[in-house]
């Protein structure tokens, strides 16, 4: 489970910041006061216009930033108070995941595998099982650098579930993805549900967030303006297409 309360996060704007924003405050709020909860064997959406704060507030929950104030439980577990418990309990996927280039495969998924200190026998089990999933073995040997990017995308996925995490985060995981790659992941992110796994998803695309998601918010200016359940959005939407209704509840909430 996943539990963030009046969780906020302040960075310090330098003199260029604050004339790109036409604002003399030294800080801004990048999230402000925002609270949800996230239940195992459940998709929570987490969606935003760029800029939002809604990588923000997923890198919180993941532990790699800290917050200003508030709180964040990850399987009862402080990310502030207790970071290295709830970290292991943590799988987190973007669409953007940096991997050494000069590694192959293997020799990558090892790598995170022995920072959870995974014992060889649970290893070599996880590592058959998403490599003969993702179709990795045709590709194991070769080094990463050259591999395609939806190649590179699977061994991702790999070192996100290598330790069978309880709790998964995916930022935009499908972006710049083939329609195959795309698929697989999807797949995945069911089979977590399946599985009782807590989920926290995040999209700008619709038609995926319609056919996972569970519950969701809408974040922007760092602040939540829409939460509920996937039937009260689509309710909401009316004969508006849900790309339509996030739209305008971020275009109404700008006026406020």
């Amino acid at each position: 489970m996943i539990q963030v309360q009046n969780a906020s996060k302040k960075f310090a704007l330098s003199k260029k910041q604050q004339e790109e924003l036409q604002t003399e405050a030294g800080s801004l709020f990048a999230v402000a006061n925002v609270s949800f909860t996230c239940k195992p064997g459940s998709i929570f959406s987490l969606l935003g216009p760029n800029g939002a704060g809604k990588t923000t507030m997923l890198r919180m929950i993941s532990t790699l930033l800290s917050l200003s104030s508030g709180t964040v439980t990850v399987n009862g577990y402080d990310v502030g108070m207790q970071a290295d418990q709830a970290r292991r309990s943590i799988g987190f996927l973007t669409g953007s995941t940096n991997l050494y280039d000069r590694l192959t495969p293997l020799e990558m998924v090892k790598y995170f595998a022995d920072l959870y200190q995974l014992p060889q026998s649970m290893f070599l089990a996880r590592k058959d099982l998403l490599f003969e999933q993702l179709g990795i073995n045709s590709f194991v040997n070769k080094r990463i650098g050259q591999l395609s990017t939806g190649m590179k995308q699977k061994v991702s996925i790999a070192r996100t579930m290598i330790h069978d995490p309880d709790v998964v985060i995916f930022d935009e995981p499908t972006s710049g993805l083939d329609v195959i790659t795309a698929n697989n992941i999807i797949q995945l992110i069911m089979d977590c549900k399946t599985a009782g796994k807590t989920i926290i998803f995040s999209s700008h695309i619709m038609s995926e967030v319609d056919l996972l998601c569970d519950e969701l918010a809408i974040i922007n200016k760092g602040q939540i303006v829409f939460s509920g359940d996937m039937p009260a959005f689509r309710k909401l939407s009316g004969n508006k297409s849900l790309t339509s209704t996030f739209i305008d509840i971020v275009n109404n909430s700008q006026l406020k």
